[in-house]
């Protein structure tokens, strides 16, 4: 079982796509997914995170905003591991 990852994000984001290589390095090596969000594609969404992208949620907690906390994330992943037994 992969983690998985979403990252709300938009078309044409410098600091979305620098928060996804970030994300991608730092777990080189784990079985995650990282599922792509474009909060333009809903109102919702867009409402919700519009200014704050890029925004990365780790099973429905934000872990970090505009940069990647790799704090957070290393964290979660540590969490999450001990958790499931996914390596």
């Amino acid at each position: 079982m992969k983690l998985q990852f979403t990252l709300y994000t938009r078309p044409r984001c410098g600091l979305c796509d620098l928060l996804h290589e970030d994300l991608l390095a730092q777990c080189r090596g784990s079985a995650v997914d990282v599922l792509l969000v474009d909060v333009d594609g809903d109102p919702d969404l867009k409402a919700l995170y519009g200014t704050r992208i890029p925004v990365l949620v780790g099973e429905g907690v934000v872990l970090c905003e505009g940069r990647l906390d790799a704090d957070a994330v290393r964290a979660f992943l540590d969490q999450r591991r001990a958790a499931t037994g996914v390596a």
